[in-house]
């Protein structure tokens, strides 16, 4: 999000020549399938639980910079957009408090939604070996020791992927309250 919503408010609000060049980026980035770009990321860096944080991290920033820039071209023609900019406020003032927070409760909800898709995402770098290592405890790393074990005690990999289902449900149970309180009219 850190570097999504920065680059999806200039893209947005900038159009013209920045616009289509940072939407060609994140297009690119949206090609690649998000385990593949992942992977690629940690066998660059190594494995090790700050690389796969980063590996899933930049895996996720094309999404928040397509929803934040279409919320903002969007927005930008709006009255209370158009009256600030009549009372001569300065762009960083009309982005910072009078577009983003039009666009804080999308945020919200993608955040939520997107948090169990990184959460399965750092999960299968962990059970590829590419991410936490062992002796930190990790669902996907946990999952990937007791494979063998399947068969003779199935709880062992049971219990760690009824957790990822739990909180992965609960997050996204988690977005549709947000979703339902802020009134977010978007389709996730």
């Amino acid at each position: 999000m850190a570097v999504g919503v920065p680059v999806g408010l200039l893209a947005g609000y900038a159009g013209g020549r920045t616009d289509t060049v940072i939407m060609r980026v994140t297009d690119v980035l949206l090609a690649f399938p998000y385990l593949l770009l992942a992977i690629v990321v940690v066998g660059a860096l190594g494995p090790g639980l700050v690389n796969a944080l980063l590996a899933v991290s930049i895996s996720a920033i094309p999404f928040y910079v397509r929803l934040v820039r279409g919320q903002v071209v969007s927005i930008k023609k709006a009255e209370f957009v158009e009256s600030a900019r009549a009372m001569g406020a300065r762009t960083g003032r009309i982005v910072g408090r009078a577009i983003l927070p039009a666009v804080l409760p999308y945020l919200l909800v993608m955040f939520a939604a997107n948090a169990g898709f990184i959460l399965v995402q750092a999960s299968a770098l962990s059970f590829l070996g590419l991410g936490v290592q062992p002796p930190t405890p990790e669902w996907g790393s946990i999952l990937a020791e007791n494979r063998q074990y399947a068969t003779i005690a199935p709880y062992s990999v049971l219990l760690p992927g009824l957790c990822i289902l739990i909180v992965v449900l609960g997050l996204n149970l988690l977005a549709d309250a947000l979703r339902d309180v802020l009134d977010v009219r978007a389709d996730l």
